[in-house]
């Protein structure tokens, strides 16, 4: 947009962008966070590792699949636990 319109709509898209991506790396997390009753730092670990193992599907492969994990883990604990036995 610098090259072939006017700079200032360029600069305006440009710190409308900035403002945007800033909001996405913190509302993200806390959002996630607020839909499952997961660690936020498990969310996180699994954002960063999924990226790293899948690209860019695995920010959303990473969460989900640690998330399933995470729940089926408590699941299992918890079953073992002799205070739920009837």
């Amino acid at each position: 947009m610098f090259l072939y319109r006017d700079a200032t709509l360029a600069i305006i898209l440009l710190v409308l962008s900035v403002i945007a991506l800033t909001l996405d790396n913190f509302l993200r997390p806390i959002l996630i966070k607020k839909g499952a009753d997961l660690p936020l730092l498990l969310i996180l670990a699994g954002v960063i590792g999924g990226l790293i193992a899948f690209g860019l599907i695995g920010i959303f492969l990473g969460p989900t699949i640690l998330a399933v994990g995470y729940t089926l883990l408590r699941a299992w604990i918890a079953e073992g636990e002799p205070g739920d036995a009837p």
